[in-house]
């Protein structure tokens, strides 16, 4: 599928941690404090299905690195916060508990609702001022909408025994299907974890070779599988992939005695990443680093300019998109951050 991508190769980040790093690659800043991509795409975007969040994250383990700062909405309004599933359970009625009310029937539940919603915005109306109030209120709606339209869109056993082992029998390969039913649903954005019982699997520091072995030939498979269909089915073009992590590995082995078991340790100088769809050039590689692999030196791109590119693609000016919050206007890439034109198809 090397024909459909392009893959960065002169990626670099500030810091070689994987909090900061994670944070950076999320939302712009080192630190918890600023919205995060998703969020920020669903502000300026929109959802496209009131039944459905407009932003999902799908991660495998209650115990992803930094959590749930990576996919917070921040300062932004409560409604544009990613809704976070479990995948470690793919049966649909275990992704989201408690979805169906076990007594009443639709009918009974809008009943109650509007009687409830109609309090709120009673209570609502003395205190206008409380934006997490007003998004409690629509998330109760939305909640009561996706009794139907996310349990179905969650159902993998519609989608038929060909099309499931192509992604693979993975969480990660599954959780990749369960994406694109996501998109071909209108839910805007969503950001799918790999990970496994160490949950950090690509953090290397011994038996790299052995260990990345085993994971880029089970990652490989959905990735590859995802844009196959993304493409049969008419959506490559609107839809963008984005495969990456926080920063790459080292280009020299960790000194181990034993030499089979060296490791890699983390490097955000130069590493790479890899964009399919939503306008991208593909088969192309862009920019470099030296001969060593230690720097980024051709056609360097920071993240900054990496979030200023996707929203480009998205249909965003990253220096339009702004939001006030404490007396001066914030965006994704802060007073940084320059498109990248040259990977666009």
């Amino acid at each position: 599928m090397i024909d459909e991508c392009c893959v960065i190769r002169s990626m670099h980040t500030d810091v070689p941690n994987h909090e900061p790093a994670l944070l950076q690659m999320h939302t712009g800043n080192i630190q918890p404090i600023r919205p995060s991509f998703g969020s920020w795409l669903l502000y300026g975007l929109g959802s496209e299905n009131e039944n459905l969040p407009g932003y999902v994250v799908l991660r495998p383990s209650p115990n992803i690195v930094v959590g749930p700062a990576l996919w917070s909405n921040s300062f932004l309004p409560a409604k544009y916060q990613a809704t976070s599933i479990l995948t470690s359970d793919l049966k649909v009625d275990r992704l989201i508990r408690h979805i169906r009310n076990p007594i009443h029937d639709l009918k009974n539940q809008r009943q109650q609702l509007d009687l409830v919603q109609a309090l709120n915005r009673r209570h609502q109306w003395m205190r206008s001022d409380q934006g997490d109030l007003e998004a409690q209120i629509e998330s109760m709606e939305v909640a009561y909408r996706m009794q139907m339209q996310a349990t179905d869109t969650m159902d993998l056993e519609k989608e038929p025994s060909h099309i499931k082992e192509m992604y693979g029998t993975s969480t990660f390969g599954q959780s990749c299907l369960m994406a694109r039913r996501m998109v071909e649903a209108g839910v805007r954005c969503v950001t799918v974890y790999y990970t496994n019982k160490s949950n950090q699997p690509w953090d290397t520091h011994s038996n790299h070779n052995q260990g990345h072995t085993k994971l880029c030939n089970d990652s490989d498979q959905a990735a590859a599988a995802l844009i196959t269909d993304l493409k049969q089915r008419g959506l490559l073009d609107d839809t963008l992939v984005i495969w990456g992590g926080e920063f790459g590995r080292t280009p020299y082995s960790e000194t181990r005695d034993d030499k089979k078991a060296a490791g890699r340790d983390h490097h955000h100088t130069a590493f790479s990443m890899l964009l399919a769809g939503g306008g991208i050039q593909g088969g192309l590689a862009y920019g470099q680093s030296d001969e060593l692999g230690m720097h980024a030196v051709d056609k360097p791109m920071h993240v900054h300019d990496l979030h200023a590119t996707l929203l480009h693609l998205m249909g965003l000016d990253h220096e339009a998109l702004t939001y006030r919050y404490s007396g001066r206007d914030f965006r994704l890439t802060d007073v940084h951050g320059k498109v990248c034109h040259e990977i666009m198809a």
